[in-house]
């Protein structure tokens, strides 16, 4: 069965920071693409960032200096380091596991960011 289980978020002022993870059971972890996206209410859904197996990161234009994925393949878990954080940067954040046709989800994590 797989399980992608998000932690870390909560309320931070703005300029704050937070580090969200995301630990994968029930898949090769080191195979998968994994993502973090976020949602708020009405808006779609955005990609966040993104690492490859290999480590190869890519991010919204939004986040880019800001936001930093980075992966621990033996702990099988993906983070996300947010620096600066600004009031649009509050949401639900998901962690996705990709591979081939095969994608998973989490649960997702609510960040709010409020003074």
């Amino acid at each position: 069965q797989v399980q992608l289980v998000e932690s870390g978020g909560g309320l931070v002022q703005p300029g704050g920071s937070l580090r969200l993870s995301c630990a994968a059971s029930g898949i090769s972890f080191s195979f998968y693409t994994m993502k973090w996206y976020r949602q708020t209410l009405g808006k779609q859904q955005q990609l966040v960032a993104a690492i490859t197996g290999s480590g190869t990161t890519n991010y919204a234009d939004s986040v880019k200096g800001r936001f930093t994925i980075s992966r621990d393949n033996a702990k099988k878990t993906v983070y996300l380091q947010m620096n600066s954080l600004k009031l649009e940067d509050a949401a639900v954040y998901y962690c996705s596991a990709e591979f081939s046709s095969r994608k998973y989800w989490g649960q997702g994590t609510q960040v709010t960011v409020s003074a």
